[in-house]
């Protein structure tokens, strides 16, 4: 199913019928201001291993990412964030910044990575910022990118080809237009000194 929702000003009703069926199991593909991206509950068990099969990714390899809303609801599912690595974030978000901390009980063991540690980000896109603004659970979200023969990955920017490509192994497809393929940048904030894993197409301040 594919959902047309406005991607400045995103209809209340349609992002009711996202969240009705995020909070039913399902999974989706919504837009953030990057690329599109693959999404469920962060209690979705279920889903998440769906959304692996989508990718054909290895669980304890990949690491899932959980959207937020607020700098605010990263502290209540990891360890105790330095001062100067909070000072990162508030410069950086919201934006395409996807920063890695260490995890604490909270976190559900799919969504962790070897390390005990989780990803995070905030993102600009209107479409999923009404959506982490209205479901009841945290949003664990990848990157629409499936590996090709030969280890390419190949990214989707176009919601009709998503559509004809993976919507009968999801549960929504939401048409935010088409996006540009960019790349969040990814800083590893786990150890005493940040490490940049992946440089983006914004700068870091």
């Amino acid at each position: 199913m594919i959902v047309n929702v406005n991607p400045d000003n995103p209809q209340g009703r349609k992002i009711s019928r996202i969240v009705e069926i995020l909070e039913g199991g399902g999974i989706i593909i919504y837009p953030t201001d990057t690329v599109y991206a693959l999404a469920c509950l962060a209690n979705n068990k279920e889903g998440i291993a769906r959304i692996h099969r989508i990718k054909r990714s290895n669980p304890k390899n990949h690491l899932m990412t959980i959207m937020c809303t607020d700098i605010s609801e990263t502290s209540k599912l990891t360890k105790p964030i330095p001062n100067d690595v909070f000072k990162l974030m508030k410069r950086n978000i919201p934006g395409p910044y996807t920063f890695i901390l260490n995890a604490n009980s909270r976190v559900p063991k799919m969504v962790q990575s070897r390390r005990k540690t989780i990803g995070f980000r905030i993102p600009q896109n209107p479409i999923a910022l009404e959506i982490l603004a209205n479901v009841n659970d945290y949003l664990v979200s990848t990157s629409l990118k499936v590996e090709q023969d030969g280890g390419m990955e190949q990214y989707y920017p176009d919601p009709i080809d998503i559509d004809e490509k993976f919507g009968k192994v999801v549960d929504a497809v939401i048409d935010g237009g088409i996006l540009e393929t960019t790349l969040s940048s990814v800083i590893d904030c786990t150890s005493e000194q940040p490490e940049i894993i992946r440089e983006g197409a914004e700068p870091i301040s």
